[in-house]
């Protein structure tokens, strides 16, 4: 099936070919293919495969396959590897990188003179397709490979590359289309994501080989009651990290990960080699921990999500998991970076931050054994990213509105979309809408005699393009030594952070410990840190959310009679809670209320995840104010929410009948700081805001300001306009993730039992050592005011 010097190459290193990447060659004419295969299974290489074939036997200039990856390093790494098998086979094949990090020069030469292989981001491509010369650029293109189409499938980028790939389509009618993945929960839903509407996609699964050898890592003492840092088991870690080659060792966060180092540095008596990846760390330092990693010359490196994906990093031959992964799709991702080989069993040893996730990791062990992936059905495509793509087609023209809309419907995120709203992000790119349309900075698109579309200036392009994207980078600014201006930034810490420091405190960042010395143009100072305490930067990411079916699986175990696969302190502590009170079930919401503290706690579990438990929390303490219980404040945590105030509470029925939560939430929402967040990211993503403006990149500051005006126009002037749509449907499934509230809801058919207890419950114990608690304003403040002041006044023989 493959042309001679391929068949040789591959008998020179002893290789046959694995029945998946021989069904890949066999399969390449179909128009989409989703290949479903283990890490370490040559995947990459047989969605390669047909492209190294047809260049070989029928070789022709210009761009033949477009790889696209959702991170640049994992571009550069699949050319390194493709080197390999073109050099040493003699193929005349040329293969280059379009990354935000290729210079200009070679951007423009690789316009003139396209690669015959042209590796990838989702926001190259979208920057590449914005210009007069795409149709010249991509002629002749064969074939397209996403890689780790999970990872793109659950973002905007994902939504970006598909209109991006229609764009491509109507370009080159015969394009092919190509996924690789190792964690896809729901093969039928990326295939339909993945083929032009309405093509059918043909799936592929490969053998998906040994199980993996997963466990929790040995602990002599029980976890602590709360924290997600998982200091208390550096003993054991080093242990491990000792009895391997090299061990990743991952964390939810990247606040959690440079905690972590720091103490794992200070415990390394031996002074074993280890490094710290994370996103806010600068380029420099990350690339310099990817090289030593790459060499062997690292026994342990302290990540984040930014080693999930599939670059191969050498001889990996253990994971460590601090903190329950949230999620068993990421944890099967993460686990499949030991033993990057086919038919060798990965090795990862999970390690709970506390005793509920004790709980946590031993359900998301058995879902990885069961082969349970967890994922949420995907949504609509937004219309942020369809605004700014309909900009990025003006870039490249004039277009007809009609033939845009059917090239749109073909991307299977937009399948759905009603001419009507695909009018409606038109008129909005053309005028800003109705409450903006008389400034002249929105009046963007045009139409022709001709009916056409196109840019009103066309000098307007330039900055379309530096705005392109949709990854929200957070608010932040760069760290570097104070008289080294000209040197490499260390990384980067969130501008709120930053307001926070005066001269001579210290924080983490990249292992280190630093002394701020002053704000510079945008530059935070630093020298080299004394021997105190730091402070903790406080580094933008993802804050992860326990998923809707590994919560499923807590609710399930706590059914059981016993729980042996627990340890015996935690498998205690569920027998105690069930003593004293209950243990949550599945279809009914279980409600405690106490005295504490001279304080009445009322403690919900609704399992719902943290974002919709904070959520929940902000609107139950708002019917407890309306109902006159004097609420104070709150904690949330993945699993419940713990309400204190001044006077208990008798009867919980109220606080969730259905209609009147959505109400009371759409309330909130409307003048809460969440929409004007919401609103600041989706103005970005349409090009209403721009975050570049000829090269100069705006403050974070500056930029909020701009995009606050603009909320509070519009929400006074315009309150249905286009954006305001867009921010309420994004605030809904994001930040605040009503939806899981309203599962649970429709999940306890107002199923409540109300336990009144003389005392706090084992379950709730935790929830009050949880950092983040929320102090709620009105009455109960101010009769504790006046509280006060009558026991002053008594005390003064005034009363």
């Amino acid at each position: 099936m493959l042309p001679a010097p391929l068949t040789s190459w591959f008998g020179k290193r002893g290789w046959a070919l694995h029945p998946h990447q021989a069904e890949m060659l066999a399969q390449a004419a179909k128009p989409a293919l989703l290949l479903v295969a283990p890490t370490g299974g040559g995947k990459t290489l047989a969605g390669f495969l047909p492209t190294l074939a047809e260049l070989t036997e029928a070789p022709r200039p210009g761009l033949h396959t477009l790889y696209v990856s959702p991170l640049k390093a994992l571009a550069a790494d699949i050319k390194r590897n493709l080197t390999t098998p073109i050099t040493e086979a003699v193929l005349p094949i040329r293969v280059e990188d379009r990354t935000g990090d290729t210079t200009a020069t070679q951007k423009r030469r690789q316009r003139a003179d396209p690669p015959h292989i042209l590796l990838t981001t989702p926001e190259s491509l979208a920057v590449m397709l914005s210009y007069e010369d795409a149709p010249r650029i991509f002629n002749g293109l064969q074939r397209v490979i996403v890689d780790e189409i999970h990872a793109l499938a659950e973002s905007k980028r994902g939504d970006q590359l598909m209109l991006g790939l229609a764009r491509l389509q109507g370009l080159c009618p015969d394009l092919r289309r190509v996924g690789l993945s190792a964690t896809v929960e729901d093969p039928a839903a990326i295939g339909r994501f993945l083929a032009a509407h309405p093509q059918p996609c043909e799936i592929l699964t490969a053998d998906p080989g040994p199980d993996p050898d997963i466990a929790m890592l040995d602990l002599p003492e029980a976890p602590p009651w709360a924290g997600g840092g998982g200091r208390y088991a550096i003993p054991q870690v080093l242990a491990a990290v000792k009895a391997h080659k090299t061990t990743l060792i991952f964390h939810n966060t990247r606040a959690q990960a440079e905690i972590f180092f720091h103490h794992l540095w200070l415990a390394n008596d031996d002074g074993l080699p280890i490094g710290i990846h994370h996103g806010s760390l600068a380029r420099e330092q990350r690339q310099k921990v990817e090289a030593a990693m790459a060499a062997g010359a690292l026994r342990a490196i302290v990540c984040t999500g930014s080693l999930d994906l599939g670059i191969d990093w050498g001889d990996v031959d253990l994971v460590i998991q601090i903190g329950a992964p949230k999620n068993v799709k990421r944890l099967v991702q993460r686990i499949g970076r030991a033993n990057h080989r086919c038919n060798a069993p990965s090795k990862a040893r999970l390690v709970p931050a506390n005793r509920f996730e004790v709980v946590e990791c031993q359900a998301a062990l058995a879902a990885v054994r069961d082969h349970d992936l967890d994922g949420d059905p995907r949504g609509r495509g937004p219309r942020d990213v369809l605004c700014q793509q309909i900009l990025i087609v003006a870039c490249a023209g004039p277009f007809d509105s009609e033939t845009l809309y059917a090239e749109v419907t073909r991307a299977g995120p937009y399948a759905d979309l009603t001419r009507p709203e695909f009018d409606a992000c038109l008129a909005f790119c053309a005028t800003g809408g109705y409450a903006l349309r008389a400034y002249d900075r929105w009046q963007r698109l045009q139409q022709r005699p001709d009916g056409r579309w196109q840019l009103r200036d066309p000098r307007a392009a330039r900055q379309v393009r530096m705005n392109i994207g949709t990854i929200q980078d957070s608010d932040t600014l760069k760290v570097r030594f104070r008289h080294s201006r000209g040197g490499p930034p260390l990384g980067e810490v969130e501008e709120a952070f930053a307001a926070t420091l005066t001269p001579g405190d210290t924080f983490l960042i990249g292992g280190r410990t630093v002394r701020y010395e002053g704000l510079r143009e945008m530059v935070v100072e630093v020298s080299r840190g004394d021997g105190r305490k730091p402070k903790l930067a406080v580094f933008s990411g993802t804050k992860f959310a326990t998923s809707t079916q590994l919560s499923a699986r807590i609710l399930s175990m706590f059914q059981q009679a016993d729980w042996p696969e627990l340890p015996a302190h935690t498998a205690a502590w569920l027998a105690l809670q069930r003593q004293v009170s209950a243990l949550p079930e599945a279809d009914r919401l279980l409600i405690e209320s106490f005295p504490h503290d001279g304080r009445a706690h009322t403690c919900v579990y609704g399992f719902a995840g943290r974002n919709a438990m904070q959520t929940l929390g902000l609107l139950l303490t708002g019917r407890m104010e309306a109902m006159g219980l004097a609420p104070m404040g709150f904690v949330a945590s993945d699993y419940a929410v713990l309400i204190w105030g001044l006077d208990p509470l008798t009867d919980p029925a109220p606080l969730f009948q259905g209609d009147n939560l959505r109400a009371g939430f759409e309330t909130w929402l409307a003048g809460n700081a969440v929409m004007k967040r919401t609103f600041k990211a989706s103005a970005v993503i349409s090009g209403l805001i721009d975050r570049q403006t000829m090269g100069q990149r705006k403050s974070g500051r500056q930029a909020t300001f701009s995009s606050d005006i603009l909320y509070d126009t519009l929400q006074k002037y315009d309150p249905d306009h286009l954006l305001m749509q867009i921010t309420r449907e994004e605030a809904l499934r994001g930040l605040v993730d009503f939806g899981r509230i309203e599962e649970m809801i429709a999940r306890t058919r107002g199923r409540i039992d109300h336990r009144v207890l003389d005392r706090i419950t084992p379950l709730a114990a935790p929830l009050l050592l949880e950092v983040g608690k929320v102090p709620v304003q009105g009455a109960a403040q101010d009769r504790l005011l006046a509280s006060a002041a009558d026991e002053l006044l008594s005390a003064a023989g005034l009363a």
